[in-house]
């Protein structure tokens, strides 16, 4: 297994950055207290991770603009 050429800059793509926000909202969700979880439908979290998962995963086939890109 071989790290991709430009992977010290991994933290600037947006895969990466999508992947990190879907891992903060479930650890966001497990620690809020009970009374803020049952104001939310039950389904909002799930969906809203996979949302993001595959708005990195599109982030991820699509090249980014600048010359970092």
């Amino acid at each position: 297994m071989r790290l991709v050429d430009d992977a010290g800059r991994a933290w600037r793509w947006f895969s990466m950055q999508s992947m990190a926000a879907a891992s903060a909202l479930q650890i966001t969700w497990l620690n809020l207290p009970p009374d803020l979880k049952a104001e939310m439908p039950p389904s909002l979290v799930p969906w809203l991770t996979v949302a993001i998962l595959i708005a990195g995963g599109l982030g991820r086939m699509v090249k980014q603009g600048g010359t970092d890109a």
